[in-house]
């Protein structure tokens, strides 16, 4: 049976590091991105409700966060071989 690069535990630190520098990243660009739309939705229309606005900054930052978590973890499947173990598994084969 193919064994996936992540059971290697240097692999796999280096790869969850990685992962974690990218979601640092990703969560200091949700907050830009969510300041900014604040700060455009303030520019545009003024004090709406306190209440909008603490619903805009967290379904943004959420969103950002949640597409670039998908998209790290995509990342650390492809960047690690894992994906290429998995689609040369053979149950059959051992």
């Amino acid at each position: 049976m193919t064994r996936s690069p992540l059971d290697d535990d240097r692999t796999a630190q280096f790869a969850w590091d990685r992962f974690r520098r990218m979601m640092r990243w990703w969560g200091a660009a949700s907050t830009l991105i969510a300041l900014g739309v604040l700060a455009w939705f303030w520019q545009q229309f003024g004090l709406i409700s306190i209440h909008f606005y603490i619903a805009a900054a967290l379904g943004i930052g959420v969103m950002v966060m949640m597409t670039g978590t998908l998209m790290s973890l995509l990342f650390l499947s492809s960047g690690t071989g894992h994906d290429d173990a998995v689609r040369d598994f053979d149950p059959d084969k051992d």
